[in-house]
C-alpha cells in the first residue's frame, strides 16, 4: 500500500481528503491534532510513532524528525542502493506528504503576542518534511494548500498524478516555506509593525520593512505625532516620490494617492503657497511633502491647516515648536536622495508583481513638436512641470499646469475625455500659459477638441496612437502647440 503522512494546522477539508485516500488504498499516518480529528471521524489512521518506533517527546517538539520518516520521503527510487539501504533499515517508502504549518503569521498579528508565544508557533518538523518531499517531487507528492486536495484525488483516480504536476506542487511548497521563514525573520528583527488597521477598519494590516534607508518612508525619522496608519504610509510614499523629482524648491499635497496640488517657487514658502492655491479644498486632511527645510514662517502656515503628515528633509527648532502644538500631526524627516535601483511591489492573488520605480525622464531636446505652432518658453515650462507630476496621478490622467503649479487634476477615469473634463472644470485658471498634460496618448481627437473649446493653447502627451495625425490636425485647426514625448506614464 502507498503511504501518506498527514499533519496539518488548517484542518479544512482534511477529513474528506483522508477518506478519499483510504478508498484509493493509501495507508495514513498522522500526529497530534490531525490524528485526533481523523480518529473522531472514524478514518483509519496510524501514529507516526508506528513508523519511527519512537514516541513523541518534548511536548511534541520532536515527532517526525527521524530517519524512518525522512528516509522514506527522500529515497531516490531510481537508485537501487537507496532502496537497498531502506530495506536494510526496515524503512518503508512514503508516497505523499500533506502538511501545513503552525499559524505563525496569525499568532504574531496579535499586538500583545509575547516572544515565547511566537517561538512556540515556529514549526520545525512541518517545514522539514515539506522541503524533503518537495525536493523529491519526482517520486513524492507534496500538498501544502487544502485547495489542492480535490485535484490530487481526481488525478490519482485518473492516473494523472504525474511528475509535471508534482513539480507544480513543489513550487507551491517552497513559496509557502519562504513566506513562512520571512515572517519569522520579520518578527524577530522587529521590521514588521502591526498597524491599527488597513485601508478600512475591518482589514488587519502590518508594515513590513525591507529597508531602513533614510531616503525611504520605512527609514524616516518621525519627530512627532501618533503612529502612521496604512493609508498615511501609502500617501506619504506617493508624496515623497513626487517631491524628489524637483531640484527647485517644491511642495506636493497628496490626497488618496493622488496629488491634489503641486507648486514650485524661489523658496519653499512660495512653493507651498502655489501648491495650496492649486486646490485649497482638497488639501484639507492631506499629506504634504517638501524638499527644503521647514522654517518657522512656513510652519505658521502649515499649523493653520488640518494636515495628517508633513514630510521634509529638516525642520528648524522654531518650526517644530509651532507644529508640535498639534498632538496628532505626524512630522517625518527624510533624506531626499533618489535611488534609481528602487523597485515597487504590488500584491495580487497568489503572488506579487515587481517593477522598477517610474523615475524615468525625457529630456526636453528629445521631445518632439508635432504641430505647426511651437510652444512659447512659458508653455514649455508649464509642460515640463506637468510632465514631472503626471506619473504620480492615477490613470487615465490629465492635468493642467502653468509655470509654477498644477491648476487642475483629473485622475483615475475610465476614459481620457472624462479625466480632461474634470481637470478643465476644476481648473483655477486657464490661459495661454496653461498646458494640458496626458499620461497616455490620445486614441481619438476628442480630448484635443475639448481642450481647445476651453481655451488651452499647449498640450504635451506621449504620442504613439495610430490616429496621432487626427489629434495633430485638430491641434493645428485651433492653433494649439503640441509636443510628444515618446514615453507614457501610466499609474494604475
Amino acid at each position: 500500500m502507498k503511504k501518506a503522512i498527514l499533519s496539518v494546522s488548517n484542518k479544512s477539508g482534511i477529513v474528506e481528503f483522508a477518506k478519499s485516500l483510504i478508498k484509493l488504498d493509501y495507508e495514513l499516518y498522522s500526529t497530534g491534532g490531525t490524528k485526533g480529528a481523523l480518529e473522531d471521524a472514524s478514518v483509519p489512521v496510524k501514529s507516526v510513532s508506528e513508523l519511527t518506533q519512537f514516541p513523541e517527546i518534548m511536548d511534541g517538539r520532536v515527532k517526525t524528525l527521524h530517519p524512518a520518516v525522512h528516509g522514506g520521503i527522500l529515497a531516490d527510487r531510481d537508485k537501487p542502493e537507496h532502496l537497498e539501504q531502506l530495506s536494510e533499515q526496515h524503512i518503508d517508502l512514503i508516497d505523499m506528504v500533506v502538511v501545513n504549518l503552525y499559524p505563525f503569521q496569525k499568532t504574531v498579528e496579535n499586538p500583545d503576542v509575547t516572544e515565547a508565544e511566537a517561538i512556540e508557533n515556529i514549526d520545525i518538523g512541518g517545514p522539514t518534511m515539506l522541503r524533503a518531499a518537495a525536493k523529491n517531487f519526482k517520486h513524492v507528492t507534496t500538498i501544502v494548500h487544502p485547495s489542492d486536495y480535490n485535484e490530487v484525488i481526481e488525478r490519482i483516480r485518473e492516473d494523472r498524478l504525474d511528475e509535471a504536476y508534482r513539480k507544480a506542487l513543489m513550487i507551491k511548497v517552497f513559496t509557502h516555506t519562504n513566506e513562512y521563514d520571512h515572517a519569522i525573520v520579520s518578527f524577530f528583527k522587529g521590521d514588521s509593525e502591526q498597524l491599527r488597521y488597513g485601508e478600512n477598519p475591518q482589514q488587519s494590516a502590518r508594515f513590513v520593512r525591507t529597508s531602513n534607508s533614510k531616503h525611504t518612508i520605512a527609514g524616516a525619522k518621525q519627530l512627532h505625532g501618533k503612529a502612521l496608519s496604512f493609508n498615511n504610509i501609502k500617501d506619504a510614499d506617493s508624496a515623497l516620490s513626487l517631491v524628489k523629482k524637483f531640484s527647485e524648491p517644491a511642495a506636493v499635497a497628496v490626497k488618496h494617492m493622488n496629488p491634489c496640488g503641486v507648486g514650485i517657487g524661489d523658496n519653499i514658502e512660495i512653493a507651498f503657497k502655489h501648491a495650496y492655491d492649486a486646490d485649497n479644498q482638497s488639501i484639507f486632511g492631506g499629506i504634504i511633502a517638501l524638499n527644503r527645510t521647514v522654517t518657522a514662517e512656513l510652519a505658521e502656515t502649515l499649523h493653520a491647516i488640518f494636515l495628517e503628515v508633513v514630510i521634509a528633509p529638516r525642520f528648524t527648532d522654531e518650526a517644530l515648536d509651532i507644529l508640535t502644538q498639534k498632538k496628532n500631526i505626524r512630522l517625518l524627516e527624510i533624506d531626499m536622495t533618489i535611488d534609481n535601483r528602487e523597485e515597487e511591489f504590488v500584491s495580487v492573488s497568489g503572488g506579487y508583481l515587481v517593477q522598477d520605480k517610474d523615475n524615468f525622464e525625457v529630456a526636453k531636446e528629445d521631445m518632439k513638436v508635432v504641430t505647426d505652432k511651437a510652444p512659447t518658453d512659458d508653455q514649455w515650462d508649464a509642460m515640463l512641470l506637468g510632465w514631472k507630476v503626471i506619473p504620480s496621478v492615477k490613470s487615465n490622467a490629465v492635468i493642467l499646469s502653468n509655470t509654477k503649479q498644477t491648476v487642475g487634476i483629473g485622475a483615475g477615469q475610465m476614459n481620457r475625455v472624462g479625466s480632461a473634463k474634470i481637470a478643465l472644470e476644476r481648473a483655477i485658471e486657464i490661459n495661454d500659459n496653461v498646458a494640458l498634460v496626458s499620461d497616455g496618448f490620445f486614441p481619438m481627437d476628442d480630448t484635443v477638441e475639448l481642450a481647445a473649446q476651453h481655451g488651452i493653447k499647449a498640450i504635451i502627451q506621449p504620442g504613439g496612437s495610430i490616429k496621432d495625425q487626427d489629434s495633430i490636425d485638430m491641434a493645428n485647426k485651433y492653433g494649439i502647440a503640441m509636443v510628444t514625448t515618446g514615453m507614457r506614464h501610466f499609474k494604475h
